[in-house]
This record gives C-alpha cells, structure tokens and sequence, in this order.
C-alpha cells in the first residue's frame, strides 16, 4: 500500500491526503478544490502525527481545518480548464488517464466525509498565462529606453554645470538681454507717467516734450482735484439785466507744481433744495482770454472766476459749485 501524504493548500489552509503517484501526474501542482488555489503539492508537504485512536475518524479541527478527504475517483473531480490547442488537449486527456491509474493504486481505506471536488493535478495554461514581469520588462525596457535618449540629451544641452555658470550662449544672452528690458520697463514707466514726472522733475520736461513729439503724445500739468480749492464764490442776479445770474469764485492751486484747469459744475437749486439746472462749465469759459490753458494753475497760484448765467427760464433759490476733472 502506498504511504499516506498530506500536503496542504497555503490559501485557505486545507490538508490533504495524497500519493507520490498522484503528485508526479503534472510535476506535484495541484489545484485546491476549496478555494480553487493552484500550488505546488510537493513544497506544500507535511508531516502529521500518527492516530491515537485508528477507528475513529481525524477531526482536529484546530490543526487541519477543514475535513481531510481522500481521493476516490479522478472522473469526478474539478475538471481543468479547456486547452487552448489541440496540443494542450491532448495534455489533458494523459492526465485524466494517468490520475485514473493513480487512484486505482491508491489507498482505499474508510476516511471522514470526503468531496471529490478537493483536489485536481493542474495543467499549465499556456493560453490564459499573462506574461511574466521578467517578459514585459524585456518587451516594453528598450523601446522607452530609446524614447527617453533624445530628452536626456536636450535636458543636458541646458542644464546648468557643476560649477554654477550658465553655458555660454545663455550668459551671453543674458547680459544682453538684462539691460534692455530694463530699459524698455524704464521707458514705459517714464511714457505712463510722464505728466506726473514733468511736475515732479521740471528737468526732465523738455525731454519728454521731444519724446512724445515722436510718439505722437503730449506733455500737459498733472490733473489732481485733491490739489484743488474754490476758497469763495457767489451767485447774484445782476440788477441791469433781468433773468441773468453773475457767478465769482476764486479758485486755489494749494500744490507744490502746476495743476491742469479744471471743470467747473454749477447746479442751481429751487427752496426744496431740488436740482433746477446743472451746467458743465469748461476752462475756456471761465479763464480769460490771456490765460495759458495748457501750461495750467501754477503751483500755489489763484485763479479768478467770473461768469454770466442767464436763467430767465429758471427759479432758483441756491447752487453748488465743484471742480472736477473729467
């Protein structure tokens, strides 16, 4: 009689009862007819005690876990998966043949409860095997290789050296290209803000004034309502002409540089302090005829102011004048 073996499954940890024919059907793989695991039934043996009582069956539930069983008939068995060519096929057929003389040889003795369905030798599938890591790497390893190459080289074309310095045609780049973009972020400041720096730098004034004499601009006094007061101001009807308002006011330039001449809004309100009339007033209708408009209200300078309003049309009983840039 054969020596009873048991070799166990490394899933679900179930032992079973083999032979050595029975493991030399497909080189000890076997599949695990519990949880379906395929392994190796020769690396998976194991030694078990002998039986403290021979006619009562082994059912240590602690150390074997689920019920032992024994082989009985190969035909009802898991079947193996379908062989992918008729190759594979006739595999098959040999290992159903040679399980089927392995069970005859085997030991029939009477054994717990057992399943048929526990344990199948298991045949390489060839077809469903997905390749190995080592076969990918192989595959896929040179084709990226290659396609990493042409960056590696372009990377190191511009990378910078050990020592800290640029390659020399990006130092020679930079120290050409530095300065003028500073320059040019100069130069549009300077053309953004050139009223204020006509004001501020009176020096610089004739050279903006050439400037812009190309770049088709103009240099004028800075415009700043903060800088403006109208320190008095008066509206009166004048007794020779009836329906026509005379209106005097001083305005202040209180800054340290010319100001641009503002507009002046007159609104004239009934009792209910309810808007009547509002009326725009621009620089030349309120400046005198000797005036220079575009040089502005100097710096610290007064301005008198005197216009003639006719409201004929109107009733009136009060106005609110400002300065405002528009």
């Amino acid at each position: 009689m054969p020596e009873d073996k048991y070799t166990r499954c490394p899933g679900c940890k179930t032992i079973f009862r083999v032979t050595d024919q029975q493991l030399a059907v497909r080189g000890g793989q076997v599949r695990c007819g519990h949880c379906k695991n395929v392994f190796d039934g020769h690396a998976e043996r194991i030694s078990l005690a002998p039986k403290a009582v021979p006619d009562q069956p082994f059912h240590d539930e602690a150390l074997l876990g689920p019920p032992t069983v024994t082989l009985r008939d190969a035909r009802a068995l898991e079947p193996l998966p379908a062989a992918a060519n008729a190759a594979d096929a006739a595999d098959a057929a040999d290992a159903a043949d040679a399980a089927d003389a392995a069970v005859a040889a085997a030991d029939v003795s009477p054994s717990p409860p057992a399943r048929a369905d526990e344990l199948l030798p298991e045949p390489p599938d060839t077809a469903a095997a997905p390749p190995g890591p080592a076969e990918r790497e192989s595959d896929e390893a040179l084709p990226a290789a290659a396609d990493a190459l042409p960056a590696l080289d372009y990377a190191n074309r511009f990378a910078r050296p050990r020592g800290g310095r640029l390659p020399g045609a990006l130092d020679r780049w930079a120290v050409f290209a530095l300065p003028l973009l500073l320059l040019a972020l100069i130069a549009q400041a300077a053309f953004h803000f050139r009223d204020a720096l006509a004001a501020h730098v009176p020096a610089a004034k004739p050279l903006l004034v050439r400037a812009c004499a190309l770049l088709g601009c103009s240099v004028g006094p800075l415009q700043e309502s903060s800088g403006l007061s109208i320190d008095a101001s008066d509206l009166q009807a004048d007794p020779a002409h009836r329906g026509l308002l005379t209106l005097t006011a001083t305005l202040r330039n209180r800054a340290g540089w010319p100001l641009a001449y503002p507009h002046l809004e007159l609104t004239l309100t009934d009792a209910q302090d309810q808007v009547v009339v509002r009326r725009a007033l621009a620089p030349a209708e309120y400046v005198g005829a000797g005036a220079d408009l575009a040089a502005g209200i100097a710096a610290n300078a007064e301005v008198p102011v005197k216009l003639f309003i006719d409201a004929s049309a109107t009733t009136q009983a009060g106005y609110r004048l400002y300065a405002f840039y528009p």
